[in-house]
């Protein structure tokens, strides 16, 4: 049976009076020019909405008499820059980076890709907002989008996974898989760059070759080589005839880490580099590359890794959470050049005079020899070595190329005659900046598994008290406790928010003592109640969800009470009884079991089979059903066996049935000797029950044709009522689910380790399938009511979902809009994919999507109140008195090794001492001193708080292995019986030590 992958429940606090926008960098940009809106996919996984206010569909307002050079002063802006753009909506889409972006559908559908394996597909425009819904899963990180054309019904993703997908945005799932690599045998493969336009579709990554695909078979066309590092972006023409690729080796194939273009053949593009250079290129009318122009428009102070033009503004994306917004730079207007260098260029400018010549006159007044309107010397960039342009005799070939590594790294070098200047971007101060949020990027958990400690990208700690702008590792040991928890959740800030993740192998393990909460209200507690944290948490993030299945749970026992299983058997217009013929069996006059003739002769081993319709019974799927007129109840005389056990439970044992915080074992120490005042003990192994009994042969058991028969027929059913293969197993009669009242769906899969031993009580009985998650628990609570209404028709059915109470789980009040997201593990993959993401506030609406995705120990957590089990973690001990000073709590063979619960207080201990050094009254003083008061515990030399914990104890006072050793000792504040003997003779073994030794030291 294949096991159903791990799940977890994670939360994400929201932070406080958090405005809209992106908290940590932003990974992805597009721009809709029709609605002027721009969206953006940060690291902190939100999409966002942005209104730019701009018509992007008029000729760009490129600055032309205004500005000339950066060093002219800023005039004011016109009325097409001065409108501010503004926040419109965002969705928190996924869990993890979102690396890429692309609009589709006519700009009606965003699609994104994540480093949380999904791409999915967000709709702003829709009427009803809901969360992006998943277009496809990957295996591992998802880096790179592409859409064939702006209305086009699919895009392709590529991934980490060495794969390129093709999805069908209307729903049809997975188009078309590519494996990339395969044909070469690689270990490489994963995709970093993605282009498609028509029936060509190229992809690149660390491999350095660009493959190209046909997007209609997926067969590889060809591939490119020339790249001697990380392919980042790939440009495809409208034609398909042209492509251009960037890469990390800053070679002359063009730029580093990003492009952009809008040109259908390519001829103006927009690269960025890791240094935050943003640079425009423009070769219309050249006959090839190195006759362009390329100009630096900006330097932001980190690495683009995105930008995109639309309307004469140029948006960048940086590490940053803010996103700056550019003027665009017209490079037809020509170059501020003198005479000499204009001549060298002149040949191959003739089809495009770029500069004018010297007998044309500039194309404004001059001013100093230059003309305003063309851009500075200072500005251009050198496409390739092999460009004309400034090519002079003391120019350095190693650094004439633009994407050189000098110049990626630090502001490029031109040559003006024979004089080196220093490349300075044509804009120095971007229009507008979209200013962004503070995210955090840093935490430590505290040792208390309460508070965390949290750094943010303005380097303050916040939230609950700040600390100014300090380092973590400063502020940590000003307010971290002493104390030892176990970790019960898992903590990460990859996304800018707090999210704790609870797993149900450790989310259960740690626990709190109640008088330590700040509540409001007053509670009682029992002394020394402690709390689970993870199940209190739980408790009230799904309280909304709690509160809908108890709902659905009374409209279910109404119905079920209503309509009883004999009455829905029956068909309309049926016989009240059928007449059925006497028979003349004189065998049984003569009966040994001394029955009538009239009497239905009832089998030796004391089980009565109901009579049932003669000719109408049905085989081994739908047993006989007793008629309700039949009252007689003949008990079964034989001896019970394993697994007539509880009706809920007959096949778990003891050690695997799930406990609940009421049926806890028992606390402290294990030993044979158990007070229940102080729930203390010595060391022993608990006993635990007789297994002899599972051996024992069952009563008519099948035969193996009879198995190999039940096995093929529950085959057959399941597949016919299509039943899951990840499914456990109860052993209950038939039953009717609630939405489904017509006919009861019944799985016969008999169940291979309890065959051998099935009882002739549990034989009659077929098994029911519940699902392995949520609903599986409500099924198991269905099943009872069906069992308690079979046994008792006429009584009513009780509710059995049973909550924890306040004074288990104290009320908390989690912010209405905190995230809830329900993660499993995915096979063969780098991480978890989410299969449920809602908040607090919606849970109770999301019940049926959970009930089918959340898992089933949730669901015992949250109406039963069990957690699953697990062994309860001791430490070891040894106990003894301080010098022998007080009498020895030892068992009667010297043993005073002792262990307990690792949550188990220092008072719990001195308790346990004085319970065994002096009798106990039988009528106990309210106004006695308690243990702690006149007892003190001691652990290498150091006096232990009676609040204190054995695993606080363990870790920072003992700080060893092996077994804690802890001396006791009284105070003097109450006589102790026989204490003064026990003094007398440890002070005279003191003197004859010191005489001895000659020494006045203590032992």
């Amino acid at each position: 049976m294949a096991r159903k992958a791990r799940q977890r429940i994670s939360y994400v606090l929201p932070l406080a009076n958090s405005p809209g926008g992106h908290r940590l960098g932003v990974n992805g940009l597009a721009v809709d020019k029709y609605q002027s809106i721009l969206y953006s996919g940060g690291r902190d996984g939100l999409l966002c909405a942005w209104d730019l206010d701009l018509d992007l569909l008029k000729d760009p307002p490129f600055v032309s008499d205004n500005v000339s050079s950066p060093d002219d002063a800023p005039l004011k802006n016109t009325s097409s820059t001065s409108r501010s753009s503004f926040f419109r909506r965002q969705v928190q889409a996924h869990t993890h980076w979102v690396n890429d972006i692309v609009l589709a559908q006519g700009n009606s559908a965003l699609i994104s890709a994540s480093s949380d394996l999904t791409v999915k597909l967000w709709r702003p425009h829709a009427e009803e907002q809901s969360l992006p819904q998943t277009v496809g899963l990957h295996s591992d990180y998802v880096k790179c989008l592409a859409s064939p054309s702006p209305h086009a019904d699919w895009v392709a993703s590529g991934g980490l996974d060495h794969r390129i997908l093709l999805w069908d945005l209307n729903g049809g799932g997975e188009r078309l898989r590519i494996n990339v690599g395969e044909e070469e045998s690689t270990a490489k493969g994963s995709v970093y760059a993605l282009s498609v336009r028509g029936s060509i579709l190229a992809s690149g990554g660390p491999e350095s070759i660009v493959r190209v695909w046909d997007p209609r078979s997926g067969k590889r066309i060809t591939k490119f080589v020339g790249h001697t590092d990380n392919i980042r972006a790939i440009l495809i023409n409208q034609d398909g005839d042209k492509i251009i690729t960037a890469s990390s080796d800053q070679t002359v194939k063009v730029c580093v880490w990003s492009l952009y273009a809008d040109h259908p053949q390519l001829s103006v593009f927009y690269s960025t580099d890791r240094s935050g250079l943003v640079a425009k290129t423009d070769i219309r009318g050249s006959p090839d590359m190195d006759s362009g122009i390329c100009v630096a428009v900006c330097q932001e102070n980190a690495g683009v890794t995105k930008a995109i033009s639309a309307g004469g503004h140029i948006w960048t994306a940086t590490s940053s959470s803010s996103i700056n917004r550019w003027k665009d730079v017209d490079t037809e207007v020509g170059l501020q050049t003198s005479d000499h260098y204009r001549h060298q260029r002149v040949a191959s400018l003739v089809s495009r005079p770029r500069v004018p010549s010297p007998s044309q006159p500039p194309t404004s007044t001059p001013a100093n020899g230059v003309s305003r309107t063309q851009i500075p010397l200072t500005c251009v960039l050198r496409l390739s070595n092999t460009a004309p342009y400034f090519a002079t005799s003391s120019w350095d070939q190693d650094n004439a190329s633009l994407f050189s590594a000098a110049s990626i790294r630090r502001p490029s070098e031109l040559v003006t005659g024979h004089e080196t200047v220093d490349l300075v971007p044509f804009h120095s101060l971007p229009e507008e900046s979209i200013e962004g949020q503070n995210g955090l990027i840093k935490h430590v958990m505290l040792n208390d598994r309460k508070r965390v400690l949290t750094l943010d990208t303005a380097g303050e700690c916040i939230p609950v008290k700040s600390f100014g702008k300090r380092h973590l590792e400063d502020v940590a040991p000003e307010v971290n406790t002493t104390e030892s928890v176990a970790n019960w959740c898992a903590i990460d800030t990859r996304t800018g928010r707090l999210e704790c993740m609870l797993e149900e192998n450790y989310c259960f393990d740690a626990e709190m003592y109640a008088d330590e909460l700040e509540l409001e209200g007053a509670i009682d507690f029992r002394d020394d109640q402690r709390i689970n944290l993870g199940k209190w948490i739980l408790r009230y993030l799904f309280s909304d969800l709690i509160n809908e299945e108890i709902r659905r749970d009374e409209a279910y026992r109404k119905w079920l009470f209503e309509n009883k299983t004999q009455d829905r058997l029956q068909r309309t217009n049926a016989p009240r009884s059928i007449q059925i013929p006497s028979l003349s069996l004189p065998k049984w006059q003569e009966s040994p079991i001394g029955l009538g003739l009239e009497t239905t002769p009832r089998a030796i081993n004391g089980v009565q089979r109901s009579p049932t319709t003669p000719g109408l019974s049905i085989g081994v799927a739908t047993p006989a059903i007793p008629g309700p007129h039949l009252g007689t109840h003949i008990e079964n005389h034989l001896p019970s066996t394993a697994e007539e056990g509880p009706e809920l439970d007959k096949r778990s044992s003891q050690q695997s049935r799930p406990r609940s915080s009421n049926d806890k074992p028992a606390d402290y120490f294990t030993t044979g000797l158990v007070l229940p005042s102080t729930e203390i003990s010595s060391e022993g192994a608990p006993s635990t029950p007789s297994e002899g009994h599972e051996d024992r042969a069952p009563i008519n058991s099948p035969t193996t044709e009879e198995k190999d028969r039940a096995k093929e027929l529950s085959s057959s059913l399941a597949k016919k009522f299509r039943m899951s293969f990840g499914s456990k197993k109860l052993g209950r009669s038939p039953v009717a689910e609630a939405q489904k009242p017509v006919a009861p769906i019944v799985s016969v899969v008999p169940d291979e380790k309890s065959e051998e031993s099935e009882s002739p009580r549990s034989s009659e009985h077929r098994e029911k399938v519940v699902e392995d998650s949520f609903y599986g628990a409500i099924q198991k609570i269905r099943y009872a009511y069906e069992e308690q209404l079979h046994a008792e028709p006429n009584q009513p059915l009780n509710s059995a979902i049973q909550p924890s109470l306040p004074n288990e789980t104290p009320v908390l009040k989690p912010p209405p809009i905190t995230a809830v997201i329900i993660q499993e593990d995915r096979p063969n993959s780098g991480g978890v994919a989410d299969v449920f993401r809602g908040s607090i506030a919606g849970l109770g609406q999301e019940a049926d999507r959970l009930e089918s995705v959340a898992p089933m120990w949730l669901g015992d957590l949250l109406l039963q109140n069990q957690i699953p089990f697990k062994e309860t973690v001791k430490v070891s001990f040894v106990l003894l008195p301080f010098q022998d000073r007080l009498p020895s709590i030892a068992s009667s063979d010297g043993n005073s090794r002792l262990n307990a619960n690792r949550m188990l207080r220092a008072k719990k201990i001195l308790a346990y001492v004085a319970e065994r050094i002096e009798p106990q009254s039988e009528q106990p003083d309210s106004n006695a001193l308690k243990a702690e008061e006149y007892l003190e515990l001691y652990c290498q030399n150091q006096k232990v708080p009676p609040l204190m914990t054995l695993a606080t104890l363990r870790t920072h006072v003992w700080k060893g292995g092996g077994d804690v050793m802890l001396y006791y000792k009284a105070n003097g504040k109450k006589q102790i019986l026989h204490a003064e003997q026990y003094e007398r003779v440890a002070d005279e073994r003191q003197s004859n030590y010191s005489a001895e030794t000659g020494s006045s030291g203590a032992l």
